[in-house]
């Protein structure tokens, strides 16, 4: 039977990247876009950077649906994967878990003092696996520039695949740029078939970096934690940095590990912020 009604739902971030969260376990949840986009609008919605369905999975404790606000569909998130990941561990009691994603198999491990890491996998570097439109035999750094081509604001990206598809432009300051102008364009430049996160980063030292991000069918946010695990794997190919790095956000800090086993780690807090139930008037709208 699937649910339209008097739908349960809790409120959690990861540094201020926020998710609404649904149980879709018991029963399957019926909801369009337009019903996701309605309930990620913070001014007339909850308001969330994305929306998450809990579902059954037949080789994990679960399987992690991820909507956009925009209504879009992505890979992989993180921030959210920590938040679900604690509450798995209140569910089960464990300090362990396995989350099911579309970007894969997720394995999250409790870090202690509010502290959660998860095993996001391989990067992969190849530009048929970011994916790109064409051919780049060193995806350390591509061609791809925003202004004057004497004088470009932005240029010369660093391309990799963490579940989802991320571009990285190394910049002195990570504020100096306008990243909510050049951010949708660059997210939907042909050169990404299926659009890419685009982030600013700043190599501060061999174990720190800041960045900020403008993250796929959301737009501006406090944190992306696969933008973070994307920035130390190509600072690291590009001898910017350690494979083991700080990374500073809007929101606050992620530690992220490219251990030798070519697997990242990344480790951070959440945040359970209130429960509720979505307003009925919110899904009767005709879809937009």
């Amino acid at each position: 039977m699937t649910s339209r009604t008097n739908i349960p739902f809790v409120k959690m971030n990861g540094l201020g990247n926020d998710f609404v969260v649904v149980d879709g376990r018991a029963a399957p949840l019926e909801l369009s876009p337009g019903d996701i986009r309605r309930i990620a609008d913070r001014q007339s919605g909850i308001g969330c950077d994305q929306f998450i369905t809990l579902e059954p999975s037949t080789r994990a404790d679960l399987f992690m649906r991820i909507h956009n606000r925009d209504g879009s569909e992505a890979e992989a998130c993180g921030n959210a994967t920590r938040c679900i990941a604690s509450l798995l561990f209140a569910e089960t009691g464990k300090d362990s878990a396995d989350v099911d994603t579309n970007g894969g198999l997720l394995r999250c491990t409790d870090a202690g003092n509010g502290m959660i890491s998860v095993d996001m996998g391989r990067p992969r570097f190849q530009w048929q696996d970011i994916p790109l439109s064409e051919e780049f035999a060193d995806t350390r750094a591509i061609e791809l520039q925003i202004g004057p081509i004497d004088a470009p604001l932005l240029h010369s990206p660093s391309v990799v695949n963490v579940g989802n598809p991320h571009a990285i432009f190394w910049v002195d300051d990570v504020n100096a740029h306008d990243l909510a102008g050049s951010g949708p364009l660059l997210e939907h430049h042909p050169l990404f078939p299926e659009s890419a996160n685009i982030s600013l980063a700043a190599v501060t030292s061999p174990e720190t970096i800041i960045v900020r991000t403008w993250e796929r069918g959301v737009g501006l946010t406090r944190a992306c934690g696969s933008a973070a695990c994307a920035v130390t794997a190509a600072a690291a190919r590009k001898e910017l940095s350690g494979r083991e790095v700080t990374i500073t956000l809007p929101g606050g800090d992620l530690d992220v590990v490219w251990r030798d086993d070519d697997h990242i780690v990344m480790t951070g807090p959440f945040e359970t912020e209130f429960q509720g139930v979505i307003d009925n008037a919110l899904l009767d709208k005709e879809t937009a």
